[in-house]
């Protein structure tokens, strides 16, 4: 049995709850991305909140093993479990409301958290197991990505952390530890940059999926992935460069895709180095 055909099969579980109002079927499953290592992640809507027993009963009636259980944390219940054939599932329990406000927060105010916009894009690239109705209804809330949205997201993610103008002088102290975290938080701007100028929603704070999330790029520079690749597995030298070069394309994309932004102090402080 396929990893979608057991979420099907879980998902019919699920729905006999009248709790239950939608079930989304997301991660790399439902985007057609599942490999050897893929497990399954459920969205259970809920028209009021899951008692224990809401959330235990579908995992006790597979005879499943709790791996983790957690009780209501920003605003999710979440639990992750095995069946007995050993495929994991990551469920995701939410209130419908939930969902509602952070579909508003992320589509008509242009939150750029990214914990929102990983439920968003969840509501985009999901797939309906149930209340297929309501389902839609956010689907089409969250279809068109707002341009203000874009917006923020290029502006905001062009302010590179303080720490970025320490690159050369940890770089001459060989302090790599902290580097390749500069690198690492460098990297994540330019992904923010770039999901904004394509109109994507964040999927995953750590921009999972990184050679898929490039393929679906028409806005990029050259051989963007080979080079953001190199960047963490070459010499570190040649690392900061390249981070240097690439910001400079990135910088220059903006400017021609979306001149009305007023990038300049950015370009300034990106110039910076100590």
């Amino acid at each position: 049995m396929g990893l979608k055909e057991k979420a099907i099969e879980m998902s019919e579980i699920y729905r006999q709850n009248p709790k239950v109002e939608a079930i989304i079927l997301a991660g790399s499953v439902a985007r057609k991305l599942e490999d050897e290592h893929s497990d399954i992640e459920l969205h259970i809507l809920w028209s009021m909140p899951p008692e224990d027993d809401d959330r235990k009963g579908p995992i006790h009636r597979i005879d499943g093993t709790i791996l983790s259980y957690y009780p209501y944390e920003e605003e999710e219940w979440s639990e992750t479990y095995l069946t007995k054939e050993g495929i994991k599932l990551e469920i995701s329990n939410f209130l419908t409301e939930t969902v509602e406000k952070v579909i508003f927060d992320v589509v008509n105010q242009y939150d750029i958290s990214y914990e929102k916009q990983c439920i968003v894009s969840s509501v985009h690239d999901g797939v309906s197991l149930y209340g297929r109705e309501k389902v839609n209804e956010l689907k089409d809330r969250v279809v068109a990505y707002p341009e203000n949205l874009a917006k923020r997201m290029i502006s905001e993610n062009l302010w590179l952390s303080n720490r970025w103008h320490n690159r050369e002088a940890l770089l001459k102290r060989k302090d790599w530890l902290m580097l390749y975290d500069v690198i690492c938080e460098a990297q994540r701007n330019i992904f923010g940059v770039l999901f904004g100028l394509n109109r994507m929603y964040v999927h995953h704070p750590a921009f999972k999926w990184m050679p898929n999330n490039v393929d679906r790029m028409s806005i990029k520079p050259e051989n963007l992935y080979e080079r953001m690749a190199n960047a963490l597995i070459g010499k570190p030298e040649y690392s900061v460069q390249e981070l240097e070069v690439l910001i400079q394309e990135v910088l220059q994309l903006v400017e021609h895709h979306a001149p009305e932004l007023h990038i300049a102090e950015q370009q300034k402080r990106i110039q910076y180095a100590k």
